[in-house]
């Protein structure tokens, strides 16, 4: 009889080693049994839990994912306006969690999973989708007769802007916060 409690904990660590091993490698292309071994666990234990190797790497983007929401509802829990809800959004997009190796290597995984796989993709529009919604929420005050367009390029921006700043030689958040910053005052005028 399995002890109770003990599945939550092996599929966090779990999760947390396809994140490693992913960082580690610079790609999906690692195999259950070397996830599990990371993890301290055997591959069968990690099949029985997920099944497979990119049900256990969607998994960790829904971790990653959480991570990202649970941050953008703290910083928005004690916003009074449109703007600074903007900023929140742009600051916890770049938050430094977000930088870690193990992290950009897994988004960059993700996205390329997301062309060929139909969860992966789906997972990817919730994520864009609810970036979007909490843009408009936002936007809609500030630009009404554009919040739709602006949505999509802030979106655009904050993605593209995480990726270029993540991959360069001496990875600089704050520079990539004060290029959406910059875009966003230009805008907003």
């Amino acid at each position: 009889m399995p002890k109770l409690g003990v599945e939550p904990i092996r599929k966090a660590a779990l999760i947390n080693a396809a994140i490693t091993m992913v960082g580690r490698t610079g790609s999906l292309d690692v195999t259950v049994a070397q996830i599990a071994r990371e993890a301290g666990m055997s591959s069968a234990l990690a099949h029985h839990y997920f099944g497979s190797k990119d049900k256990i790497f969607l998994a960790a983007m829904r971790q990653i994912l959480s991570s990202y929401r649970d941050g953008v509802r703290e910083a928005l829990r004690d916003v009074t306006t449109p703007r600074a809800r903007l900023d929140a959004i742009v600051t916890v997009s770049f938050a430094t969690p977000n930088f870690d190796t193990n992290t950009v290597a897994a988004w960059l995984n993700f996205y390329a999973l997301a062309l060929v796989d139909p969860a992966a993709a789906r997972l990817l529009r919730v994520y864009r989708n609810r970036l979007r919604s909490n843009l408009l929420t936002a936007l809609n005050p500030l630009v009404p007769e554009r919040a739709q367009d602006v949505a999509e390029t802030l979106g655009a921006l904050i993605d593209g802007v995480y990726l270029r700043a993540a991959l360069s030689e001496k990875p600089d958040a704050s520079m990539a916060e004060r290029i959406v910053q910059d875009f966003l005052r230009e805008i907003l005028a």
